[in-house]
């Protein structure tokens, strides 16, 4: 990790003035505070923390965004539409304006198997398919404590070829 980012780190800044105490940014505090650096594959660098989760109360009929930033609604509603149909090709993106993609799509707008591929025709080695929303949906409403609800959006064998995963 550069000598900059471990000043910056050391100097004690308030990042969250003024900012409304949540539980994103009281691990942010923590994560400056006692995160162990480690190096990545960009060389730029992260501060880790193990195994910290965070916890909300969704029955207030809210979901929380948990960020500093401000929030494009339009974008992160048509990108997981964009997901939850299991499109790959960011047309559907384009049409709507929206162009958070546009920079890993190939000449023909595709990205090839990213998230919403992989929850809905997740490749099995035998050349199935598994539709993993369709599935953790109808466990959901006939064992609904179930501890195998489960979705992933990372298919191992894609993870060497960075192209793809």
């Amino acid at each position: 990790m550069s000598s900059k980012k471990t000043h910056a780190r050391k100097k004690k800044i308030d990042y969250f003035k003024g900012a409304k105490n949540s539980e994103y940014e009281n691990l942010l505090k923590l994560v400056l505070k006692e995160g162990k650096e480690k190096s990545d594959r960009t060389g730029t660098g992260i501060l880790s923390i193990f195994g910290h989760q965070m916890r909300f109360d969704l029955s207030n009929g809210y979901i929380p965004v948990e960020t500093t930033k401000k929030i494009y609604l339009k974008g992160v509603v048509g990108e997981l539409i964009f997901f939850l149909k299991g499109m790959s090709n960011i047309k559907y993106l384009l049409d709507n304006n929206i162009h958070i993609w546009d920079e890993w799509a190939t000449e023909d707008n595709e990205l090839g198997p990213v998230y919403g591929v992989q929850w809905n025709a997740w490749k099995t080695s035998d050349g199935k398919f598994i539709n993993q929303l369709a599935d953790v949906i109808k466990k959901i409403k006939e064992t609904p404590h179930s501890r195998r609800l489960l979705v992933s959006a990372w298919n191992v064998e894609y993870l060497p070829d960075e192209t793809i995963s």
